[in-house]
């Protein structure tokens, strides 16, 4: 029986996190693409907390007025600096089953640019 693409992903998504999970110094970077929107969240995984989130949604990025590959990079930089300004440096990166290409490898570039270490 051939997979859906939804359920192809979830399992490559519990694969990763069987690896990859955040800390309270190394917070997880976990991704999530939409059709229309990207999200990434800064979790700490010990807690089960979010501690900072930034997506296309947010009114500086939607107002940009950019195409999906470049909001995502603008998301990269939004979370980045939320991040510093939280106090982390480096993170742990979660693709969250998504392949590490367009919009998602679009983020993790604007997150380095950003001063993001992982």
């Amino acid at each position: 029986m051939a997979l859906s693409k939804t359920d192809r992903r979830e399992r490559l998504r519990f694969r990763i996190r069987k690896t990859v999970s955040g800390t309270t110094q190394r917070p997880r970077l976990a991704v999530f693409r939409s059709n229309k929107e990207i999200y990434a969240q800064l979790i700490d995984d010990v807690n089960g907390k979010t501690l900072t989130a930034a997506s296309s949604r947010d009114k500086e990025i939607d107002a940009s007025n950019v195409n999906k590959v470049e909001a995502a990079k603008l998301v990269g930089k939004a979370i980045a600096e939320k991040a510093i300004k939280a106090g982390f440096e480096t993170i742990t990166f979660d693709r969250g089953g998504y392949l590490y290409h367009g919009r998602v490898k679009s983020l993790a570039e604007g997150a380095r640019e950003g001063g993001l270490k992982f």
